[in-house]
């Protein structure tokens, strides 16, 4: 079977690696130098199983900037570009996903399109709707950052967007590529597929929301918020997992996708989705407030991904936490050795580790790193656990 993945991020990447092994996929995306990597089995994003899977398994995988090679002859096509939320406009931002679309449109193939980009409630029918076709699916990740493949790997779920042969096929395709025994594949429509998405999404920011403003309480009470914590994380029907206060959810999807759904409740009576937006930013806010009550002449940024083991700071909580600081008349100064450059944000960039010591007079940090035991001056962090 000819697979064709659109887009090199850790969503399509790890899913290309997946079906690689079984499958003959070809790899589509813009960026030459991800198209070079891929080819010589150097993953472009940072996954220990992609990395793993690139130095020991003999991948049926060919990355391409032509995607019309890419796409003849394809039995599935899936979508993998970036969405995000315009929050001026108040909608999700899909051109990329339709201009894939038109492309396979614009070719008159005889393919199914699976979607797996993050998309609004309903968007499927429209374009089925607008452009008169039918061979469009749409199937949600629900994947870690750093851990892509792993969970393609050991699925919690399989959720299929459609109920046709086609539809069955794909699901069938991505059960036989996983190693885990008895996943659950769960059919249903387009619709009820994309609100399961977003709705996953903004429970798992409901929940990291919860033990931020737990965590706040007890800050500002004086109390032990790993004590509150693990009382109540004992009751087996809440668990011991999301529970690590952190400075607010960030990331590829949790930000964009909470902000998605609220925009689907328009004329829909609600009150929870609204505040678990509304949250994350009064989280941001606390931090920053407690970070400034010690008087800093300068703040030390130490890292601004937005988890330990991730290779990038797309919507991270510390890039909110250094606009607010810098509003507020401190210097700020940053320690991110993934950067060649020597400024960001208009801060400058200090990766030398005593140097970014001796500057700082107040270090926040997301969160906890071995390497502090090293620092003498004072870390900001809510990190209890030293995990994400």
């Amino acid at each position: 079977m000819k697979i064709t993945v659109v887009g090199a991020g850790y969503v399509g990447l790890s899913l290309a690696t997946l079906l690689s092994v079984k499958n003959n996929v070809y790899i589509f995306d813009i960026l030459p130098e991800k198209v070079e990597m891929i080819n010589n089995r150097i993953s472009p994003i940072n996954d220990e199983y992609i990395e793993k899977y690139f130095n020991e398994k003999n991948l049926n995988l060919t990355a391409t900037l032509d995607y019309e090679s890419a796409f003849s002859e394809a039995d599935f096509i899936i979508i993998c570009t970036p969405t995000n939320y315009n929050e001026i406009e108040g909608y999700f931002d899909t051109s990329s996903v339709e201009d894939i679309i038109l492309k396979v449109i614009n070719m008159h193939l005889d393919t199914t399109i699976v979607i797996k980009s993050t998309i609004p409630v309903g968007f499927v029918n429209s374009i089925k709707k607008k452009y008169n076709i039918s061979n469009i699916i749409f199937s949600p990740e629900f994947l870690r950052e750093g851990k892509a493949l792993y969970d393609n790997l050991y699925p919690s779920r399989i959720i299929v967007g459609d109920k046709t042969k086609e539809a069955i096929r794909f699901g069938d395709l991505l059960r036989k590529a996983c190693l885990k025994p008895d996943v659950v594949v769960k059919y249903m429509d387009s619709t009820e597929a994309e609100a399961v998405k977003l709705f996953a999404n903004t429970y798992l920011a409901l929940r990291v929301s919860f033990f931020n403003e737990l965590d706040t309480y007890a800050e500002v009470k004086g109390l032990n918020a790993k004590d509150i914590i693990e009382g109540v994380c004992l009751d087996p029907r809440i668990g011991e997992h999301y529970n690590n206060p952190s400075f607010g959810y960030g990331g590829y999807c949790l930000p964009k996708d909470t902000k998605q759904l609220l925009s689907n409740y328009r004329n829909i009576p609600q009150n929870l989705i609204e505040a678990i937006v509304k949250s994350n930013d009064t989280r941001k806010n606390h931090i920053a407030d407690m970070v400034l009550s010690k008087n800093p002449g300068v703040v030390g940024i130490y890292r601004l991904i937005m988890k330990s083991n991730s290779d990038n700071f797309r919507d991270s909580s510390v890039l909110d936490l250094i606009n607010r600081f810098i509003s507020g008349g401190i210097k700020v100064i940053i320690y991110e050795p993934m950067m060649d450059s020597f400024e960001f944000m208009g801060c400058e960039i200090v990766n030398d580790l005593v140097k970014f010591n001796d500057m700082c007079d107040v270090i926040v940090a997301n969160r906890y790193d071995s390497c502090f035991k090293f620092f003498t001056k004072d870390i900001y962090t809510r990190d209890i656990y030293n995990r994400d």
